[in-house]
């Protein structure tokens, strides 16, 4: 789910080489914190958030087809 996340958040934004995620796991439950560039945080959020929402439904499709549950927050 890393690459899934790192590889949609690199496509969007002007400085790929800024993006971080980090996996805390609880249980059955993975989170994925993004971290962008300040520059960058408007484009990975998008207009009353439907880039965020959208990046949360790839992901949250993939992990479904693992039997996993993945939590994305984007900080």
């Amino acid at each position: 789910m890393i690459e899934l996340v790192e590889f949609i958040a690199k496509s969007i934004v002007d400085s790929p080489s800024e993006v971080e995620i980090k996996e805390v796991e609880k249980g059955k439950t993975t989170k994925l914190v993004l971290s962008v560039a300040d520059d960058d945080m408007g484009k990975v959020i998008g207009k009353r958030g439907r880039i965020a929402k959208a990046i949360r439904t790839v992901v949250n499709a993939a992990a479904a087809k693992e039997g996993k549950k993945v939590v994305v927050d984007i900080k």
